[in-house]
């Protein structure tokens, strides 16, 4: 069984033979743009640490999701416990591997991540270089305050350019390379993964562990852990996913939600490793799952702070709830499955807190759900699960955005169903202003696509912003526009990765690696 099976069949525990309490930790996740090798080096570290068998078979461990295997992409961040034994020490470490996912529309979740981290492997192709998202995902790790590894990645292939990737990281992330010194590994064939152990043991410090604290506080008051995560099993329930930032819990624990002032007693805890383990304590710095006497999934709320009963702490800091950038509705085929969709779709929703929903009634397709999320990927991979996980076949509007109505008495109403945007007669007389949502974004290419990525945004209504020429001689163009969130969802991202693409089949004497 690995780590997320969890959510689809019933969750069998081994009790663990090893005290993982006593052990130092180092919590880390590894960011990088699409298809740079991050879930190749997951896999790569959960072999070199005996976590998983080495086999050829080993690809995307961690990818559970049917579409993140098809697709090759992470949209759901798993969490695993791997045992490292250094050289020279008598006692492994614990180190928590945090996966996330690499696409902007997927950001809540890596910041949600990210929090309960200390560093963070930054995974840069070594053929491609610094990419758009690598820049996103470079920053929100920054703002966690992270410890950053860059690795550069497949190495191995003759198109690499380690020194390019050098250069790009002190020109376009102002990364001290010399401070942070990039390691330079194959995720493919395994070169250079184990200098990937050493890093996360030298530069990221140590948290938790039983042997850092005095004999009189092995049972230390202050609990404070952070829910990041939650799903539900049917066979056990609500399961919350956690990191111990204060103090330690313990199976039979009475503990609280700081939020929703809810208690509940802990049935069981523990940590995947890859496999779930059942454990009698966690400690601070330790990642792991927490079975409680909570009935319903929506009572973990992600970003509470669970504390000991009778205690008085203050909240870790939470997670500002996502906003969603695109609408669709969702409608069964068969007017019929409706109560089964519903049930599908809510299921979903419980594993992904971003998406909002509200039921839609519309005359020729019948009842179905709006659904607000953070982009057309997350629609589309959400799409796709409906399909993959239940075996529904629906039907999904065109996606929308939302827009700001102000009528003239001064009230206002953000409306994201064109079936309530007013008609033209009531904007004339009782609409003072209508206030559409814009979006800025970054834009990496090569130079020779400058002017045609110009002409694309100024032809959908695009702002510039700033413009910036690489110093490193990579010839290498960095453009920042504001643009309207409408035009990006209909038609510039696919645009300009069209443009890309097709001069990249002509002449492009490199590859694309424009995206917004």
């Amino acid at each position: 069984m690995h780590v997320r099976a969890l959510h689809s069949s019933r969750m069998c525990c081994k009790a663990a033979t090893i005290a993982f309490d006593e052990l130092e930790t180092r919590s880390f996740s590894i960011i990088a743009h699409i298809d740079h090798g991050k879930s190749t080096l997951a896999d790569r570290l959960l072999e070199l640490t005996n976590t998983i068998p080495s086999d050829s078979s080993n690809k995307q461990v961690l990818d559970k999701l049917k579409v993140e295997r098809e697709r090759g992409i992470t949209v759901k961040s798993q969490a695993v416990s791997m045992l490292y034994q250094p050289a020279g020490q008598r006692q492994p470490l614990l180190l928590n591997l945090i996966d996330t996912p690499g696409h902007v529309d997927f950001a809540y979740e890596v910041r949600r991540s990210l929090s309960v981290c200390q560093s963070a492997l930054l995974v840069i192709d070594a053929t491609q270089g610094v990419q758009a998202q690598t820049i996103s995902v470079y920053k929100i790790a920054q703002q966690c305050g992270l410890t950053i590894i860059p690795v550069l990645n497949k190495v191995d292939l003759p198109a690499s350019d380690p020194e390019r990737c050098f250069s790009q990281l002190q020109d376009i992330l102002s990364l001290d390379t010399s401070v942070h010194k990039p390691l330079l590994v194959s995720a493919k064939t395994g070169k250079g993964v184990d200098q990937v152990l050493q890093a996360l043991v030298e530069r990221t410090e140590p948290l938790g562990g039983a042997q850092n604290m005095s004999s009189e506080n092995r049972q230390p008051r202050g609990l404070r852990a952070l829910i990041f995560d939650s799903w539900y099993d049917q066979y056990r329930g609500v399961i919350a996913l956690v990191s111990v930032m204060d103090g330690a819990i313990r199976k039979g624990d009475s503990v609280v939600a700081f939020h929703s002032g809810k208690r509940y007693d802990v049935l069981d805890l523990g940590i995947n490793n890859p496999e779930p383990v059942s454990v009698p304590i966690l400690r601070k710095g330790q990642v792991g799952w927490l079975i409680t006497t909570m009935k319903e999934t929506e009572e973990a709320s992600i970003g509470d702070t669970f504390y000991r009963a009778g205690e008085r702490v203050q909240p870790l800091p939470g997670f500002r709830p996502a906003l969603p950038t695109v609408f669709a509705g969702i409608f069964p085929t068969d007017k019929s499955e409706f109560l089964k969709l519903e049930d599908a779709i809510q299921r979903l929703c419980i594993n992904d807190r971003s998406i909002t929903l509200q039921k839609e009634t519309m005359s020729a397709l019948g009842q179905g759900y709006r659904l607000g999320f953070l982009g057309t990927l997350h629609l589309d991979v959400f799409r796709q699960r409906l399909e993959d996980e239940y075996g529904h076949e629906i039907l999904v509007t065109t996606p929308t955005v939302p827009f700001r109505i102000t009528y003239n008495d001064e009230t206002q109403v953000l409306c994201s169903n064109p079936a309530d945007f007013p008609d033209e007669a009531t904007k004339k007389t009782h609409v003072a202003c209508l206030e559409e949502p814009t979006v800025i974004g970054s834009l990496v290419c090569p130079e020779e696509y400058t002017g045609a990525m110009m002409d694309l945004c100024a032809e959908h209504r695009g702002e510039q912003l700033d413009i910036e020429f690489s110093t490193a001689g990579l010839s290498q163009v960095y453009m920042q526009y504001r643009l309207p969130l409408a035009e990006i969802v209909t038609d510039v991202r696919p645009k300009a990765n069209r443009i890309l693409t097709c001069s990249n089949m002509t002449n492009a004497p490199s590859p694309p690696t424009a995206v917004f």
